[in-house]
């Protein structure tokens, strides 16, 4: 008996894991609502600083003014420590609350190019537009976190 009990426990057991080989989406783990929206960037030796400067009258002005206007939650820069490995040495990334806020809107729209301007516009274009010069954009990804349960 002793023995049939000892079969019957290992077998359950082995289900188990057999069973659990694979997570189920909503019962084993969730998405996160938050969307993070990642570019990655490969910048040429010696460029950092340039293209940082730029970006500072570009891309950084902006989604400080989407923050401030609560378009968008958060935005970093990551940069690399080892910069010459690898397929990219610069990260961007904007965090949004849920994928809503990646919708078309054009009251947010509105009210973001009321504090953009047209100077803003005409100096980020004139920025952006020698970017190739000194980068390349290597990915462009949308994530969510997995929340497991």
């Amino acid at each position: 008996m002793k023995i049939v009990n000892i079969f019957l426990l290992m077998l359950l057991v082995s289900l188990n894991v057999v069973a659990q080989d694979r997570l189920e989406i909503f019962k084993d783990y969730d998405l996160s609502k938050e969307v993070l929206s990642v570019t990655t960037v490969k910048v040429d030796p010696n460029m950092e600083d340039i293209y940082l400067a730029g970006l500072t009258k570009s891309w950084i002005k902006a989604v400080k003014i989407q923050k401030d206007l609560g378009h968008i939650k958060d935005w970093n820069i990551w940069a690399s420590e080892l910069p010459q490995s690898g397929d990219f040495n610069l990260v961007l990334t904007v965090t949004f609350e849920s994928s809503q806020d990646l919708e078309p809107n054009k009251t947010k729209y509105d009210k973001f190019m009321k504090i953009w301007g047209e100077e803003n516009q005409k100096i980020s274009q004139e920025t952006s537009a020698k970017y190739p010069e000194v980068r390349e954009l290597t990915g462009e990804y949308r994530l969510r976190k997995v929340i497991f349960k």
